[in-house]
């Protein structure tokens, strides 16, 4: 088992251990909690989570809000067609993924007066396109209200279903506030107003943005893991919590994304623009100390970010031992708590 190798990131999971649906009440899900001094690996209910984390720690929140990114529509032909928002870009266009055969020029209509029309097909298979309603070319500002209208909540592929009313709230965190991630912060996803409350009166507590991007679940394909080209999301950071960065008070990060935008503060100084860090045992963190997050999708940047505070052994022997704890996996699923 080599922490280079794509291939030791890779392990067994039975299908039935794929959340389809959140917990109720969130805080209810599992905890598996692993504390590094003494290699001892726990077993909690979420809701336990303020009497986990060791005091004077500052908590850090990814404030993203998750917009109803994918639409379905037909060609001029009269094809269906599937389409995902990644991410905007300058000039009017959009980044998104498309099922369904298209080419430059190609026209889409979605309902409501909403067009997209193709720019461009890109080498990694996504496509650049221009939204329209009555041949006024739209900013995402002014794309909003139409996602909201005819707009699907973007629930990841392994979820085997179609989005429903209450995906509308359970896929998004209680804190969301700037619009712009196509896939939720799911660590976020077990709080509930009094849990979030019980937090904010035992701990300090800060934000960062960071919005998350449909890259974040596509797997590395090359075996050489330090040859993976990361994927970039969009962040900012406030002046107040760059100041509780700069600090030496200890830090826990909900979630990889927190962690990831952190982590690239502390190399580039840099308080917004777009962060492409890719933790894993090469590259570990240098600021984060404590990590909650989900258990992640084999081989993916995600669970070589979890490598990169303790290791791909213990990654691993964690990861079985909660195959074997039947813990729920993924955006849905349970969380881990790394102390």
């Amino acid at each position: 088992m080599r922490a280079t190798e794509s291939g030791s990131y890779d392990y067994e999971l039975p299908k039935e251990l794929i959340a389809s649906q959140p917990a109720q009440p969130a805080d209810s899900s599992k905890l598996l909690v692993y504390d590094r001094k003494s290699g001892r690996i726990s077993h909690h209910i979420f809701k336990e989570l303020p009497s986990l984390i060791p005091q004077n720690t500052h908590i850090f929140f990814n404030d993203t809000k998750v917009i109803k990114a994918r639409l379905f529509g037909r060609k001029s032909s009269g094809g269906k067609v599937e389409l995902l928002i990644n991410r905007p870009l300058e000039s009017g266009l959009f980044n998104v993924f498309i099922k369904g055969r298209v080419k430059p020029l190609t026209k889409i209509s979605f309902g409501l007066g909403l067009e997209a029309e193709v720019v461009k097909l890109l080498d990694d298979g996504s496509r650049e396109v221009r939204f329209f309603y009555q041949e006024k070319v739209l900013d995402f500002t002014s794309l909003l209200p139409f996602l909201e209208r005819i707009g699907h909540v973007p629930l990841p592929p392994y979820i085997d279903r179609a989005d429903t009313k209450s995906d509308e709230s359970s896929y998004q965190p209680l804190f969301a506030k700037k619009a712009g991630a196509v896939a939720a912060p799911t660590a976020s996803l077990h709080f509930t107003p009094a849990l979030l409350k019980e937090i904010k009166r035992d701990f300090n507590t800060s934000f960062i943005t960071l919005h998350v991007g449909a890259g974040t679940f596509k797997p590395v394909e090359v075996e050489d893991i330090t040859k993976h080209k990361m994927h970039s999301e969009y962040f900012e950071i406030p002046k107040k919590s760059a100041k509780i960065i700069d600090s030496d008070t200890k830090i826990l990060a909900v979630g990889t994304t927190v962690t990831r935008t952190i982590e690239y503060y502390v190399r580039t100084k840099k308080l917004h623009g777009e962060c492409d860090l890719f933790l894993n045992p090469i590259n570990p963190p240098k600021r984060v100390d404590y990590l909650l997050t989900n258990f992640h999708l084999p081989k993916s940047t995600l669970i070589m970010l979890v490598a990169s505070f303790i290791g791909i052994e213990k990654t691993m022997e964690i990861y079985k031992t909660a195959v074997n704890n039947r813990y729920r996996f993924y955006s849905y699923g349970d969380a881990m708590l790394i102390l």
